[in-house]
């Protein structure tokens, strides 16, 4: 019992730390993590700190391993519970919106910060949040072709290009919201896609009129 005690006590201080580093990366990347202020603001001992990482690098793996599990809790998770078709894509668009209205985290976006901070920096960090990337977008396009095949949008409809938009337009938010056009700049994203699903939707009644 002791060690199953110690263990789940080990698993949860690790779990804080990731949290912490998770947020300070979104405003400041992950080459911004300090040892010493993720362990204070963990409230965990150096020492502590050290029996979970031993380099910088593989805590930055396992941070991005933890953002990507929260993306799929708080973005994916609540959009698989609308209806297959273009109203599970409209609500993966709106739950990715609330994500950051509601300042999940700091920086608002751990990913939008990392791919910038890496995507020219060869190496394993890079190459696995270009996996996380590659499969954010490979999801979204399986969501428009499954839409497709059940006839919600037209038969014409590129899922490759239609998961670039409503991606990029999700992205977009998170540099205007932040630097000068603050809520507007997520109504501006939800109306956008929302209008461009509706034009290519046989019966627009399945999606909101605004």
């Amino acid at each position: 019992m002791t060690q199953d005690g110690r263990r789940l006590r080990g698993l949860r201080s690790r779990e804080t730390i990731l949290q912490q580093a998770v947020g300070l990366a979104s405003v400041e990347g992950l080459d911004g993590l300090s040892l010493g202020r993720l362990a204070a603001a963990a409230g965990v001992s150096k020492s502590g700190f050290f029996a979970h990482w031993r380099d910088k690098e593989q805590l930055q793996l396992d941070a991005v391993e933890w953002a990507a599990r929260q993306w799929t809790e708080q973005v994916v998770g609540p959009a698989l519970s609308a209806p297959a078709g273009v109203r599970r894509l409209f609500a993966l668009h709106e739950a990715r919106l609330t994500f950051y209205g509601d300042g999940v985290l700091p920086g608002g976006c751990f990913f939008f910060a990392v791919q910038a901070e890496f995507d020219d920096r060869p190496g394993a960090v890079h190459d696995r949040v270009a996996r996380a990337m590659r499969e954010w977008q490979e999801f979204i396009r399986r969501l428009v072709a499954e839409a497709v095949t059940l006839g919600e949008l037209a038969a014409s409809v590129d899922p490759a290009q239609l998961a670039y938009e409503i991606d990029a337009l999700g992205e977009m938010v998170i540099i205007h919201s932040r630097l000068y056009e603050g809520p507007a700049a997520l109504v501006h994203a939800r109306r956008a896609v929302l209008q461009r699903l509706r034009a290519l939707c046989p019966d627009p009644a399945l999606l909101p009129e605004d």
